[in-house]
């Protein structure tokens, strides 16, 4: 067991920014790091570690929380959902708040009489559709591959019990795919080092990383989500770039295996398939999402009520995708702070807890 508070002590916290400033010691040396997970977001604002850093190393947010980048096209999907008769759309409770076409919501929707419920886990949307056998439940299956291996075994339980009033919309990301894509994109940010997602890395391990130092020289390391964490792996990044040796590493030992969680992908693998996915602000990858496979077509709600995805336009002024690929910080879009706050978001950004706007604003000087 280890004692998380010793990854926030000052003393080691100071010897680790020494040591990252010495690594960066160098005339025009710097060093822009992206973070791709919603709970680094929130640690490096929260910890004040955006405001200690060095002046040339600059933070940038990515497409790191799963409620930010569902689409708009699929927030479509659960408002059509949601409006029919004899369901259920059982949800977590984020994304209730996000934004659709026409800034429509889950909330409205709920409140103009909808069946909708917020759940924790999946487990609870399947004990819904135990409950309530005239209705069919649908659970949104969002989330990177770390919420995957979870849906998965909820599957299975349907399947198990027989249960014939359970599905799931599947609109599942895959985060290796959208870094690729992040990379290959001209108008994403110039990033010269990637922060990797603790908890996604727990199941997937480092592998799937590969070809970041492989194929475009780049430093990337995994991190955990103290202060110390988050500053050693900054270290390691800015040491492989001053020594021109880019590789993919593990700073978060005490989470994750360099091999992952073969159990967890075992299961991913049974019930799912990559498939192409939206991306908001990314649009359309390659094989970044997750589908059911073949067998479990019958609990594919898209499948069963006949659902395609329709491209809408983002909210204007909202420069939420832009945020995403690094492109902007949040206070360089026009609505931050004044038409778009925590209380009354306009886009995703804003509305989950970890979404860089929703960072900023609570806890950055504007």
């Amino acid at each position: 067991m280890f004692d998380e508070t010793a990854f926030r002590d000052p003393r080691l916290c100071r010897g680790l920014l020494d040591r990252l400033r010495r690594a960066l010691d160098g005339e025009g040396r710097s060093m822009r790091f992206m973070e791709v997970c919603g709970t680094h977001t929130v640690a490096i604002f929260q910890s004040g570690l955006s405001s200690m850093l060095p002046e040339n190393v600059a933070h940038i947010s990515g497409p790191g929380c799963p409620v930010c980048v569902t689409h708009d096209a699929e927030i479509a999907l659960m408002l059509n959902l949601a409006g029919r008769e004899n369901l259920i759309l059982a949800t977590f409770g984020d994304l209730l708040r996000v934004p659709g076409p026409e800034g429509t919501s889950l909330k409205h929707a709920k409140a103009a009489g909808a069946s909708v419920e917020i759940v924790y886990s999946p487990l609870e949307a399947l004990t819904l559709a135990e409950k309530n056998p005239a209705a069919v439940v649908v659970f949104p299956g969002i989330g990177f591959e770390t919420t995957a291996p979870t849906v998965a075994a909820t599957v299975l339980t349907a399947r198990q019990k027989k249960l014939d009033n359970f599905c799931v919309l599947c609109l599942h990301k895959l985060v290796p795919p959208a870094l690729r894509a992040l990379l290959d994109d001209d108008t994403s940010a110039q990033i010269d080092a990637f922060l990797l997602p603790g908890h996604v890395s727990t199941v997937i391990g480092l592998e799937p990383y590969a070809f970041l130092a492989r194929d475009y020289h780049m430093p990337a390391v995994v991190g955990g989500f103290e202060p110390a964490d988050i500053l050693l792996a900054l270290s390691l990044m800015a040491e492989q770039l001053r020594d021109h040796a880019p590789a993919v590493c593990n700073a978060y030992p005490r989470a994750v295996n360099d091999a992952g969680n073969p159990r967890a992908r075992a299961l991913t693998d049974m019930v799912f398939r990559p498939c192409d996915a939206l991306w908001r602000g990314l649009g359309a990858i390659p094989e970044s999402g997750l589908a059911l496979a073949p067998e479990y077509a019958d609990m594919d709600a898209a499948k069963r009520f006949n659902l395609a995805l329709e491209q809408h336009p983002e909210p204007k002024g909202c420069r939420c995708g832009d945020v995403l690929k690094g492109r902007a910080s949040p206070p360089q879009c026009p609505l931050f702070g004044k038409k778009c706050t925590p209380a009354a978001p306009v886009g995703p950004c804003m509305v989950s807890t970890e979404g860089s706007c929703a960072a900023w604003h609570n806890y950055m000087e504007t």
